[in-house]
């Protein structure tokens, strides 16, 4: 470990340095994150997900970094031009940017117009001109005159590109510049000649300039994806001049016949060879950090989807609508098995309105359905229409949702699916999987890749790579924060559990087929399902429901079990009495600290055991908010500006947030109209699941949109 770099980190991220050095030490082990948070928080102190994954990326950038200072110091010394002062300026360097800059000079340059110059033997007079003679005449030039340099004006042009290539070199006004351009720069784009826009998607963008320090990330994304589209032109404009300005000074000494000839030469050094690489550079930044920005939009999104509770003990009919080829419809028990497929004919061209208002009573009443999930895609407004006459006629309580179906195609015609159901059309098992992700979305999401999910902003523009290892850790992050039954766990959420390999889902896949339901995590230790490593990782992420020891349904690990016995028995109680409340009173009047020293254990770990074993069953999804359930339709008809209703975030971007509240489509909520308080983002105060109060604030049933302010008046 490089104990440089991590003094760093400590200053960087305000950890100590001990919990640095053991999140890497753990890490280098082949510990997985989910692991080290749950299970090692003595050693970190209690580091989250994130925080360890930071930790981990800044210092692999740092010592990424620190190779490349080496390279460069190798590289330059190998040339014999290393000095102490350009050694130290190389490993003083904050960023590769800068270690670039500085290497620059020394580079193999390819061909340019410099390269030639100094090939036909004009560098010499390069020198003579940069040293701003004060005298200068045609003699000094013709000794430079040969078969490529053929007149005095070719020696002074050549020299003069020499002169602009040692001014674009120099690493300090690089940085100068940058930091000029970071600061004063304008982000500009206009509406390139002869595009087409058809839908004027990129209309605000036609006649657009915003500061570069104050751009928002998703109007980066924007108005790259309208230059890729080659619909914009997009442009940093600065006050040149200013800088020009700036570089005369530093170079201009003294009063010279020659000063006019370098004036040439730092002007042409900095709009040919500076300001490009400095914009492009620039921009490239902007994306950057608009992608960090996006993908934890998309993170934060992701994973208040993941973690909405489920439909626990409910029989869900998972509805999904079309017109042509009819509604699909899928019997869903609480344990997620299918009890029946059916097909409806409600809308054009069949209108068999009443006859499927009559086969969704007979199905409510033979199945006793508790919810009906409707997805929202096609048809979804007139089969929600349906659903609410069928329910009103008939006096239950069934309700029912609207469920996205993002992803749902994707799943459906997936191979994955095609394993689950080889038996069903496509349409048919879009139908579970939009029930099912109301009956349990977590279990059911985890089948779709994240980007497909819907609840990003500019997903697509972001460098896939860089979103699906983002994603990946969310959905990873959430998997295992609730834990899966062993017995039930499908390959497609197994595969997030930590330390599981593909060989490892195989054998745990195999042996449930071949002998039946697991009863122990003991028994996966027993009969070697999983090698030690992988055990130690994943075990503890894993619940046996119904198993012969009653602590392999908490997340308690099986290396605390002995803990847990010493435990119990000092309170005169047994594995037995897990989440009852006399057991509960007994551990609330423990002394921790006195009770960390009498089992020799930390305080992190008690304190885990402890909740685990008052709440044993207890589902870390608990924590959000229930899907909203629904009895009657409502449409933009209904509504009236300063009405009060509840609505489901759908999604939060950087502008504000989109709230479903029985419409078609979402309504928006404009970041200012979200707190009375000042917030940068949206995502301060809401997130994705979150059932809030809102107001209409406008109706424009033209374009049939809705706008919603969340503060009362």
């Amino acid at each position: 470990m490089n104990k440089e770099i991590i003094n760093e980190l400590v200053q960087e991220l305000n950890i100590k340095s001990v919990q640095i050095e053991s999140v890497l030490k753990l890490l280098s082990e082949n510990n997985t994150v989910p692991f080290i948070a749950r299970y090692r928080k003595e050693a970190t102190g209690n580091l989250n997900e994130e925080e360890i994954r930071r930790i981990n990326e800044l210092y692999t950038y740092e010592c990424n970094l620190l190779k490349r200072k080496e390279d460069v110091i190798r590289l330059i010394d190998e040339k014999g031009l290393l000095t102490d002062e350009l050694k130290n300026n190389i490993m003083s360097a904050k960023k590769l940017v800068e270690v670039e800059d500085i290497y620059l000079p020394f580079k193999e340059k390819k061909k340019t117009k410099a390269t030639d110059a100094i090939k036909n033997g004009l560098e010499p007079l390069a020198k003579i001109i940069m040293s701003q003679p004060t005298t200068f005449n045609d003699d000094i030039i013709n000794k430079y005159l040969n078969n490529n340099v053929k007149t005095k004006e070719d020696a002074i042009t050549g020299s003069k590109y020499i002169i602009a290539e040692w001014i674009s070199d120099n690493a300090y006004y690089r940085k100068y510049i940058r930091s000029y351009v970071w600061k004063n720069g304008k982000l500009t784009s206009k509406l390139k000649p002869k595009s087409n826009d058809e839908n004027k998607t990129y209309e605000i963008y036609y006649d657009f300039t915003e500061p570069v320090k104050y751009i928002k990330s998703h109007r980066v994304l924007a108005i790259n994806r309208g230059e890729n589209e080659k619909i914009l032109t997009v442009k940093i404009d600065i006050n040149d001049e200013d800088i020009i300005k700036y570089l005369e000074s530093k170079i201009i000494k003294k009063d010279s016949i020659v000063n006019e000839y370098i004036k040439d030469a730092i002007k042409d050094s900095y709009k040919r060879l500076i300001f490009p690489s400095i914009e492009r550079e620039i921009r490239s930044e902007l994306t950057l950090r608009s992608e960090d920005v996006a993908t934890k939009v998309f993170q934060d999104n992701l994973e208040h989807l993941l973690l909405v509770p489920p439909m626990k003990d409910k029989v869900v009919l998972g509805f999904d609508p079309a017109f042509r080829t009819g509604c699909k419809l899928a019997i869903i028990d609480p344990t997620s098995k299918i009890l029946g497929i059916f097909k409806i004919y409600p809308h054009e061209p069949q209108n068999e309105w009443e006859k499927s208002k009559e086969v969704l009573k007979t199905l409510i009443k033979k199945y006793n359905v508790d919810i009906i999930a409707i997805g929202n895609g096609t048809a979804s407004r007139e089969s929600e229409k349906l659903v609410s006459e069928t329910l009103k006629e008939m006096n239950t309580a069934c309700k029912y949702a609207i469920v996205s179906e993002a992803g749902a195609s994707v799943y459906s015609a997936s191979k994955l699916a095609i394993s689950e159901f080889p038996d069903l059309h496509v349409e048919e098992r879009s139908a579970i999987s939009i029930g099912r992700r109301l009956q349990d979305p977590l279990n059911e999401l985890v089948k779709i890749d994240p980007k497909s999910i819907g609840v990003g902003q500019y997903q697509h523009d972001i460098t896939p790579k860089k979103l699906s290892e983002s994603l990946d850790f969310t959905v990873i992050k959430c998997v295992n924060n609730v834990g899966v039954n062993i017995n039930t766990a499908s390959p497609s959420i197994l595969k997030y559990i930590s330390g599981l390999t593909k060989p490892a889902i195989d054998k745990i896949i195999k042996y449930r087929e071949t002998n039946g339901k697991i009863k122990s995590r003991k028994e996966i230790k027993d009969k070697k399902i999983l090698n030690d490593k992988i055990y130690e990782q994943s075990i503890g992420f894993m619940r046996v429901i119904d198993g012969t020891n009653p602590l392999d349904i908490t997340n308690i690990h099986t290396e605390s079990y002995d803990v847990v016995t010493k435990l119990l028995e000092s309170i005169g109680s047994t594995v037995n009495d897990l989440g009852t409340k006399e057991l509960i009173d007994k551990l609330n009047n423990i002394n921790i600290e006195e009770k960390c020293k009498e089992l020799n254990t930390d305080i992190y770990t008690l304190e885990d055991i402890i909740k685990s074993l008052e709440t044993p069953n207890r589902d870390y999804r608990d924590n959000y908010d229930m899907p909203l359930l629904k009895s009657d339709i409502l449409t933009i008809d209904n509504l009236k500006v300063g009405m009060e209703l509840e609505g489901t975030v759908r999604n939060v971007v950087d502008f504000g947030a989109f709230i479903d509240i029985g419409l078609h489509d979402d309504a928006l909520v404009h970041i200012s109209k979200i707190t009375k308080k000042f917030i940068k983002h949206p995502s301060e105060v809401l997130s994705v699941g979150d059932i809030v109060k809102c107001y209409i604030l406008n109706i424009d049933k033209d374009k049939n949109k809705v706008s919603l302010t969340l503060i009362k008046e």
